[in-house]
């Protein structure tokens, strides 16, 4: 059964905003997702003194959210197809901002390791649900492009806003307003989207795939589980093959599923007829190891080899973040004019020769001299691409599958995220390791130099799997 949409009656429906006002609310959410996703990072030494956390439990401050925020989009995204675009980006927000209350009330590890938790699941749903936003309210190319690159864009602030804004709550205030001030924001946000969006529902009789929901979001959920245990336990670990089982299974379950039981699959076959779709999503699974590369694991190079602290390292990257912002508006500009081979192309030289010069660096190597010129590069890369090959992994999609393509298309990054960072790591350790004292900033250089010409053959496949993509979009 097709899925359509309709726009509920005027008597029950709020005047749609101007696309502009749109635009900014589809952006806030998807800085605000993105900001908590890096924010906590900085606080986390006060979080565990205040709490009480062992050393590895407050790892899950973090993980918690990440976990379930990449393994309910794939749902998020499809409930805001069912339920309507409005009411589930209120409802994200909500759980959102809830979620964030408690996390900064919190008296327990227990309970803020809950409230994070929460709070992904909140994320889960704020961004497929954006995209689906952008995608059913700019419709010319152009404008289509625009909105991409400025929600891409969004993002980078977000993520380079995070360790400063971090630091200076923990700093001026306490770690507890690092969740807290998610609540007037999303107040105000909600009240933006209730007079802004247009109130659209599915056509009547659709309904979610709940079999589909539940053996897709919890095999995803457990193979990125058993994946984020491979640094602390190793890819032999029960603790890592257990879950990244269990994960396969279900996930193999969810494909039978929807592919013969399932009067309306929670992930419509007809997505990946459409080749931006199917060539977009591989792309971005690459690209989220290339994203990995270039933020965790260069803070990690300034910080254990370069012996910069947190807070410089994060200043390290900000001439990259703001690269990365001022390229995406550009590479928005250019897509239709170009076409996304061509950007997913540049983006991938910019990659190739970024990290194979980043890769010379070493313990006697300078930021001026050997980070911050290829750290650019890539970040222009990502420019290029990021915002090219979320269009792509969503163009042509109609609007009662907007949610859905989205909610693929983050999913997609997310998990290539995770797997890149549970393999890159384990090179980076195995490398150091070959070394006398696998701890010194000599032999740590040598693995993260590792990780870098890694990512330059990443580079190579995507450039390869990018030319796969249609020479122009349909929108």
């Amino acid at each position: 059964m097709t899925t359509t949409t309709t726009t509920e009656p005027a008597a029950t429906a709020p005047r749609s905003g101007p696309a502009r006002l749109i635009l900014a609310l589809a952006c806030a959410c998807q800085f605000m997702v993105i900001l908590d996703a890096s924010i906590v990072n900085v606080a986390l030494p006060s979080v565990r003194r205040d709490l009480g956390f062992t050393s590895t439990g407050v790892a899950w401050v973090v993980n918690g959210y990440l976990l379930t925020f990449a393994g309910f989009m794939l749902l998020g995204g499809r409930a805001a197809d069912v339920f309507g675009h409005r009411r589930m980006l209120v409802a994200g927000l909500s759980v959102f901002s809830a979620a964030s209350l408690v996390g900064g009330l919190a008296g327990t590890p227990e309970i803020l390791v809950g409230a994070r938790i929460t709070q992904g699941v909140g994320a889960a749903v704020l961004a497929p649900t954006t995209l689906a936003v952008l995608n059913t309210t700019f419709t010319e190319e152009r404008a289509r492009a625009r909105a991409f690159g400025a929600w891409s864009a969004a993002g980078g602030v977000g993520g380079m806003a995070g360790a400063l804004t971090g630091g200076a709550l923990t700093t001026g205030l306490s770690w507890r307003w690092v969740f807290l001030i998610n609540m007037p924001i999303g107040a105000v946000l909600v009240a933006v989207a209730m007079t802004v969006l247009p109130g659209i529902r599915a056509e009547r009789g659709t309904s979610l795939d709940l079999a589909g929901a539940v053996t897709g979001t919890a095999g995803l959920a457990a193979l990125l589980y058993g994946v984020m245990q491979v640094t602390e336990f190793g890819w032999t670990s029960s603790h890592v093959v257990a879950p990244t089982a269990a994960g396969l299974v279900l996930l193999a379950v969810f494909t039978v599923v929807e592919a013969r039981f399932a009067d309306q699959p929670m992930l419509p076959s007809r997505l990946f007829g459409l080749r931006g779709v199917a060539v977009g999503n591989l792309t971005l699974l690459l690209f989220g190891g290339i994203t990995i590369a270039m933020w965790y694991f260069t803070s990690l190079f300034l910080q254990n080899v370069l012996d910069h602290s947190a807070l410089r390292a994060g200043l390290g990257q900000t001439p990259a973040a703001i690269a990365f912002m001022l390229v995406a508006r550009q590479s928005a500009i250019l897509l239709p004019r170009v076409g996304a081979r061509l950007l997913v192309l540049g983006g991938s030289v910019c990659f190739v020769i970024g990290f194979g010069w980043l890769s010379r660096a070493g313990a006697d190597s300078g930021y001026l001299a050997d980070v911050l010129g290829p750290t650019l590069l890539i970040a222009a890369g990502i420019g290029l691409t990021f915002p090219t090959l979320m269009a792509a992994a969503t163009a042509g999609v109609a609007g009662g599958d907007a949610g859905t393509a989205g909610g693929l298309a983050n999913t997609a990054v997310q998990v290539g995220g995770s797997l890149g960072l549970a393999a890159l790591a384990t090179a980076a350790a195995a490398r150091a390791a070959h070394a006398s004292d696998a701890e010194s900033a000599n032999a740590l250089a040598d693995g993260y130099d590792l990780v870098f010409l890694t990512a330059a053959g990443l580079a190579a496949a995507i450039a390869l799997v990018g030319m796969l993509l249609p020479r122009h979009q349909r929108t």
